[in-house]
C-alpha cells in the first residue's frame, strides 16, 4: 500500500508544472495545497493503479485512500476519491462512517467535496437509502463542506428522478444558508431535480424564491425554459 502510494506521489511530483499550481489557486476563495498537475494527467496516474486497487481488500483501499486523504494535496484527494468510487460494488452500509470522517475532517473545498460526494457516497446512499437520513442530519453540521456535501451527494440520484421529498427536505435546511457555496450545492441539487420533475421543481422555486438566495434560485432554474426562467426571477 505505501508502495502504491510513494509511486503516486512521486509521478504527482514529476508532473506538477507551475503555471497549473498557480491557475489551481486562483480558482478558490480557499487556501489549497496543490501540486499543481492537470487533471487529465491526475486521472492517468490514479488509473495506473486500478488493477492493484481492485486485488487488495475493501480495508486495505480505504486506509489507502485515507493516507492520500491525510496528505492534504487536492490531486490525492482526486485519487482517492477515483479508488472509493472504483470498489462501489462491494460498499457495505458500515462503510458509511469512513465517508463520514472524510467529509467531516478532509474534505477544505468544493472541488474535493464534489469529487467524493457526486461519486462514491452518492453511489452509496443510491444502495443503502436509509442513510438519506444521515445527509439531513449533515445539513445542520457546523463545517460549511458537510452541508454542501448533504446536497450534492444526491446530485445524479436526482437526475435520474430518484429522492424528490428528501431533495426538498434538504434544500428546505438548507434554504437560507448564509454560505455561497453551500448555496450553490443545494440549487445544483434542484436543477439536477428538474431534469427529471420540472414542474415540481418550478413550484417548489415560486414557493420558495422569497426567501431563496438569487444564487441558489439562479442554479435550481438553469435547466428550465426561459418563460419559467424569466417568471422565477420576477420580484
Amino acid at each position: 500500500m505505501l508502495q502504491i502510494i510513494a509511486k503516486i506521489q512521486e509521478e504527482l511530483k514529476q508532473n506538477s508544472d507551475l503555471q497549473t499550481k498557480a491557475s489551481g489557486e486562483r480558482f478558490f476563495k480557499e487556501a489549497v495545497k496543490i501540486y499543481g498537475v492537470k487533471t487529465a494527467i491526475v486521472t492517468k496516474i490514479a488509473k495506473k493503479y486500478d488493477s492493484d486497487i481492485l486485488a487488495m481488500q475493501k480495508s486495505e483501499v480505504f486506509a489507502l485512500c485515507d493516507e492520500l486523504w491525510q496528505s492534504g494535496y487536492m490531486e490525492e484527494s482526486f485519487i482517492a476519491c477515483h479508488y472509493a468510487y472504483l470498489i462501489r460494488e462491494i460498499y457495505k452500509p458500515d462503510d458509511f462512517n469512513i465517508f463520514e470522517k472524510w467529509v467531516n475532517n478532509y474534505v477544505s473545498n468544493w472541488a474535493a467535496c464534489d469529487s467524493l460526494c457526486n461519486h462514491s457516497i452518492g453511489s452509496f446512499v443510491d444502495k443503502y437509502p436509509q442513510f438519506l437520513e444521515s445527509l439531513k442530519k449533515w445539513t445542520r453540521s457546523d463545517n460549511r463542506w458537510t452541508r454542501r456535501a448533504a446536497a450534492v451527494t444526491l446530485i445524479i440520484p436526482a437526475r435520474n428522478g430518484k429522492f424528490l421529498k428528501e431533495v426538498f427536505e434538504i434544500a428546505n435546511n438548507l434554504l437560507m444558508d448564509s454560505e455561497d457555496l453551500v448555496q450553490k450545492g443545494y440549487g445544483w441539487l434542484l436543477k439536477a431535480a428538474s431534469q427529471a420533475h420540472q414542474k415540481e421543481v418550478f413550484e417548489y422555486v415560486i414557493k420558495n424564491k422569497a426567501q431563496m438566495p438569487r444564487t441558489a434560485l439562479r442554479y435550481a432554474i438553469e435547466k428550465m425554459p426561459k418563460d419559467l426562467r424569466t417568471k422565477a426571477m420576477e420580484k
